[in-house]
């Protein structure tokens, strides 16, 4: 009884004064909720990567008046983007009943980087509410530069975002549009990219899974996405691979691109423009659709690289072969004669690489022991030995003393390199600041530092036309270089004499 009195007290008495009444503990009464009034975001966006799920799922409570939840509420709740600094698309369930008077969206996404996001939720009847704002990012696993464009690769989920040059639907996203910042590749329902590649105009990807179909998208002038016609694409479009042909690498020059199929025996195939031989086959005609790589008896490739109207391919033992226009000697014969068909690239004595790259008119290798080697033209000192000299076979890239180079990659006028620490490197054209020391008046005939923001190494670096770029290993892109177009990806057209952080 007198547990009942006390609490009879608490209902009657002043809190303050019913708390001292014969030693009770102040016990609150539970208030009932009130009608549904009003909604409110209780689980905000948070961790938020581009094309990703929203994690955890954004929350949004049925209330009433004074704030409390209303535990029977069943209405549906619609959001949409509010605050929109980047032009991103919500996807995903947008309209969702709420159970117990909480509404759950669980797989909300926006597609495009930026600062600033909001979410509004809206239910007939009931006031409306805002989410705090939220950023958008992204997370590369790697980027590649290419003519105009540059195109990176998400982390976790294989999504494939472009920027810069469009003007012949090379960035993917439906438009013709020129894009300074990352936009989504329109990629078909399903299809999620383990690897792009960038040409001239077109832009490439390699589909995940036992497929490894690959598909293209951009001008397509000479036929270079494969699809069997000649017809341009401003979203991806399945290359037209022979029956039982499936791809584990693909690679985009100026208006041809090459695959290397799965398997122990790989086989090249390339497809697109063929004026001086580049997709090997053995004639100078066009192909729409992929042709087989006319290789040296019992060679077969480990890897292929397609320069401007060149290709080469390096074997598991570390021989090269090129083929295609040879006009300054990229192809490494020792000639100046074009070919249609896979030659022998004269390398030094005792040297096999590791990895070639192609660029413009010159071709450069990287061996195991981190050592380069370039040919072809050097007018802007692009391949790194200290003279303008053109070179019909490798010759050894002046690198600093006590650097060496993990990875090399070739750009129009222009060549990069990192080494194992995370340094890059560049020589040849300077024009408009590819090569990231800081200046644009002076070529470079041997390898200079890039200047990166301090802290930052870089796990890639990739060569473009006019510009470089580079990722890290926590998947930050960087670019510098040419930026007209927005190729530099930082939300300006600004040219940029060393890196700036890509949007993400």
């Amino acid at each position: 009884m007198r547990a009942m009195r006390c609490r009879h007290l608490l209902w009657t008495l002043p809190a303050a004064l019913a708390a001292g009444i014969l030693g009770c503990e102040q016990v609150r009464p539970t208030q009932p909720s009130g009608a549904a009034t009003k909604l409110a975001f209780t689980g905000q966006p948070t961790n938020v990567a581009a094309a990703q799920p929203i994690t955890p799922a954004v929350q949004v409570a049925v209330q009433d008046a004074v704030g409390n939840s209303v535990p029977g509420a069943t209405d549906a709740v619609t959001v949409t983007l509010g605050s929109n600094p980047s032009g991103g698309t919500l996807g995903g369930t947008m309209t969702v009943s709420a159970v117990q008077g909480i509404a759950t969206f669980a797989d909300l996404r926006i597609d495009r980087p930026g600062s600033g996001y909001t979410l509004g939720a809206s239910a007939a009847g009931l006031s409306g509410a805002t989410s705090t704002p939220f950023a958008v990012t992204l997370t590369f696993a790697a980027v590649t530069a290419s003519g105009l464009h540059t195109c990176g690769l998400t982390i976790v989920t294989g999504a494939a975002y472009c920027w810069g040059a469009n003007g012949s639907g090379q960035l993917g996203d439906g438009t013709m549009t020129n894009r300074s910042s990352p936009v989504l590749v329109q990629a078909p329902a399903g299809v999620s990219f383990a690897a792009v590649t960038g040409g001239d105009l077109h832009t490439c990807g390699l589909a995940t899974g036992l497929s490894a179909a690959a598909y293209c998208w951009g001008g397509n002038g000479s036929g270079q996405l494969g699809d069997g016609t000649m017809t341009s694409r401003s979203s991806p479009v399945l290359v037209q691979a022979p029956a039982g042909v499936s791809f584990a690498a693909v690679t985009g020059g100026a208006a041809h691109t090459c695959g290397l199929t799965t398997g122990l025996s790989a086989a090249a195939y390339c497809w697109g423009g063929n004026g001086s031989g580049q997709l090997g086959d053995g004639t100078m005609t066009s192909r729409s659709s992929p042709v087989l790589v006319q290789a040296p008896a019992g060679v077969s490739f480990a890897a292929v690289t397609a320069g401007a109207a060149h290709t080469c391919g390096v074997t598991a033992a570390g021989t090269a072969y090129c083929w295609g226009d040879n006009g300054f000697g990229q192809l490494g014969d020792g000639t100046t004669t074009s070919q249609s068909s896979p030659v022998l690239v004269q390398a030094p004595p005792g040297v096999s690489f590791a990895a070639v790259t192609g660029g413009v008119a010159d071709t450069c290798g990287v061996t195991a022991a981190g050592i380069a080697y370039c040919w072809g033209r050097n007018l802007e000192g692009q391949l790194g030995d200290g003279t303008t000299t053109n070179r019909l076979t490798p010759v050894l890239v002046q690198a600093p003393a006590g650097v060496s180079l993990a990875a090399v990659g070739a750009g129009d006028f222009h060549t990069c390199g990192v080494t194992a620490t995370g340094a890059a490197y560049c020589w040849g054209a300077n024009g408009s600041g590819q090569l990231g020391d800081g200046t644009n008046t002076t070529n470079r005939l041997t390898p200079v530092l890039v200047q990166a923001p301090a802290g930052v190494s870089f796990a890639a670096v990739t060569a473009g036309a006019v510009h470089t770029c580079g990722v890290t290993a926590a998947g930050t892109a960087y670019c510098w270089g040419r930026n007209v177009e927005g190729q530099l990806g930082d939300g300006t057209t600004t040219d940029r004499l060393t890196p700036v952080r890509v949007v993400q």
